[in-house]
């Protein structure tokens, strides 16, 4: 999966671009507490354990 999937993927959970600092953008949704980090890297793959981790926290289900 790349960065750009994994964002479409947030997204379609709910989750909404909520601030950027460089590289890093933070999704947030209402009732959901804190951020999800993503390191935005366009058409690279994402890391596996980065990935499984983003879906843990964001509690994503694949």
């Amino acid at each position: 999966m790349t960065f750009a999937e994994l964002v479409r993927l947030l997204e379609a959970n709910g989750f909404e671009f909520r601030r950027e600092n460089g590289s890093k953008r933070f999704y947030g949704k209402p009732g959901f507490p804190g951020l999800i980090q993503v390191d935005f890297h366009g058409k690279k793959e994402v890391p596996r354990g980065t990935l499984h981790k983003i879906l843990k926290d964001a509690a994503i289900k694949r």
